[in-house]
């Protein structure tokens, strides 16, 4: 009866090791599955107030090309690229996604553009996958971890993070400080759908809802040929990227709360980094040079005690 007991219960261990490796292979699949060349429409507007005498805003639309693909995927961690093609040769560096499997580390966004390190227990995170998100200029923006979830023949994951502003209304509104973002993402045959229930939010010593928004952005897969352009683009650029994650994911390493100025010299710090990168891919090339000058210009934006490293 003994020996019975022990062979079931390596039955059951080996099988839910192969469910397991088989989840996470489906995990894996959804998430690159969000690369390719897309026509992207992106909609957002406000739904409902709890103010009485709240005016709400107009609805936002936009539309362009966009090209994902993976910059980095290793067993854990899967890091996708976001590039939008304006005019068919105008290339923006637009965000960018970082998928972790099963990570405890987490920058979690306060208000006033402040984010502070949350360290999860190992357990919280089982089979989960952190997404980070980042500026245009690869600060950070918002994190969220939850399971990816494949059922009925649909793939789809879902959480809530707080977030600064979008960028679509940061220099335009100050009656909210926070976003909270009830981001969904679902695979779907057309391509993928970036699903939101927001929430705009006035936080000081507790919050207040002033209101909801509903985002709607939808990815639609079309010819690779359409973002060739933007492929070239990246193998031109990606040396000074490289740099430049290199030099956030130090400051990230210090687990210590990180707080952006907004403006330096009447300069947001994407205007910085964009205009570093042209002065240095015009001349020769060269890595280490190139953090230093990376480290100089972000330094300057940190509001706290931190310093990098200018080594």
């Amino acid at each position: 009866m003994k020996r019975i007991s022990l062979l079931l219960m390596l039955v059951v261990f080996v099988m839910s090791a192969q469910a397991q490796k088989k989840k996470k292979a489906d995990d894996v699949k959804a998430i690159m599955d969000m690369c390719g060349c897309y026509e992207v429409e992106f909609n957002f507007a406000e739904t409902f107030s709890p103010i009485k005498d709240y005016e709400q805003h107009e609805n936002y639309r936009s539309a362009g090309l966009e090209y994902v693909f993976p910059v980095k995927k290793s067993k854990d961690k899967i890091v996708l690229q976001h590039l939008l093609i304006v005019g068919d040769t105008m290339i923006i560096k637009h965000w960018r996604q970082d998928w972790l499997y099963e990570n405890t580390d987490l920058y979690t966004f306060q208000k006033d553009n402040t984010w502070k390190y949350n360290g999860l227990d190992k357990k919280e995170v089982e089979g989960q996958w952190t997404q980070k998100v980042y500026q245009v200029d690869d600060g950070p923006r918002y994190e969220g971890t939850a399971s990816w979830v494949h059922v009925d023949g649909k793939s789809y994951w879902e959480s809530v993070a707080d977030a600064p502003l979008p960028r679509r209304e940061f220099s335009k509104r100050d009656d909210y400080n926070v976003m909270v973002r009830e981001n969904r993402h679902e695979i779907t045959e057309y391509g993928w759908l970036h699903e939101q229930d927001n929430q705009k939010v006035v936080r000081g010593e507790n919050d207040e809802l002033i209101a909801w928004e509903k985002g709607w952005n939808t990815y639609t897969k079309t010819e690779d040929g359409k973002c060739q352009v933007a492929a070239d683009w990246w193998e031109e650029h990606e040396i000074y990227w490289a740099d430049v994650r290199a030099v956030w994911d130090e400051l990230f390493a210090s687990k210590e709360t990180v707080k952006i100025k907004k403006r330096v010299d009447d300069k947001v710090l994407f205007m910085q980094l964009f205009a570093l990168q042209d002065e240095l891919l015009a001349n020769d090339y060269d890595s280490q040079k190139a953090q230093t000058e990376i480290k100089v210009v972000i330094q300057k934006y940190l509001d706290s005690d931190q310093r990098l490293s200018m080594k």
